[in-house]
């Protein structure tokens, strides 16, 4: 059936609907995928700004709201540690330094993983009226996890200079291991968008798997070496990137597991791919379902 608009791809001004699956034509979908990747960026552009200027004009707070959530986690547990409640151990860095930073990057990798079904859900109306190439909302969900990472950026600076650390002279490569971090999250969220845009139980699921998700990352404790549980949290795909990130930003910057970060970092870029690869076949659907 053949009329106006609203294919997959949003291109032309006519679409031939075939009952064939897009998988069959494996290289005309790669090529449309990239096409509409490269179509989006000005679209991405605006609705990233949109987001930001209604996220930041709806709060009191604005964008303090970046650092008060570490600062109250280290202030918890650094009393809980001085107590001695919490028997956590010894880290490089003064401990409220080591919450408030890793808890800045943690946040940053729950923000990915959560953005790619918000950004769905929040464009409900606009995905049911018009036609535009739907890699727009995750190319702006990214930009808004970038922009709160910078302003993440001006507490880890502050607590470098507050506590006197030392920062390495590799502290630019930290970025590759972040970007490698933000796209394991986004990997993930891409997986999950297709039925948590229709099921909300899937963002209440997500909610309480982060929760035991933090208690198996090197967050708020140091990388345990022994025993059952150090090896759950080695295999835990987040811990090479985040532990990279801080190891080489803090003096010296030898990065302790080069083999973990490289097949974490292997695996965020196969879940991208793969993610986008299901959002793209799926969201035809999901539109259709979430408009009836």
């Amino acid at each position: 059936m053949t009329k106006p608009g609203q294919d997959d791809r949003g291109a032309g001004d006519w679409v031939t609907y075939t009952p064939a699956s897009a998988l069959r034509r494996p290289w005309g979908l790669v090529r449309a995928m990239v096409e509409d990747l490269g179509r989006s960026r000005g679209l991405a552009w605006r609705l990233l700004v949109r987001d930001l200027s209604s996220q930041y004009r709806r709060s009191l707070l604005g964008v303090f709201w970046a650092f008060i959530p570490p600062m109250v986690t280290a202030l918890g547990l650094t009393l809980a540690k001085n107590s001695q409640v919490l028997n956590i151990g010894e880290t490089d860095i003064p401990y409220p330094a080591y919450v408030m930073f890793s808890m800045a990057l943690w946040q940053t990798f729950v923000e990915a993983t959560n953005r790619p079904m918000q950004s769905v859900i929040e464009a409900k109306p606009m995905l049911a009226k018009i036609n535009f190439p739907r890699e727009a909302l995750i190319l702006a969900g990214l930009g808004q996890v970038c922009f709160n990472f910078a302003v993440k950026l001006i507490l880890i600076l502050g607590l470098f200079w507050w506590f006197d650390i030392s920062a390495s002279g590799r502290a630019v490569l930290a970025v590759v291991p972040l970007i490698h971090l933000i796209l394991l999250g986004t990997g993930v969220g891409l997986l999950l968008t297709p039925i948590g845009a229709l099921y909300e139980d899937v963002s209440r699921g997500l909610t309480l798997i982060m929760a035991v998700w933090l208690l198996l990352t090197p967050v708020i404790f140091p990388t345990p070496t022994t025993g059952l549980f150090a090896t759950l949290v080695r295999l835990n795909p987040v811990t090479p990137l985040l532990v990279t990130v801080r190891e080489l930003t803090i003096a010296p910057g030898i990065v302790s597991s080069p083999l973990g970060f490289g097949w974490a970092s292997g695996l965020a870029l196969g879940l991208v791919l793969v993610g986008w690869l299901v959002y793209r076949i799926t969201m035809p659907f999901v539109i259709e379902r979430m408009s009836a």
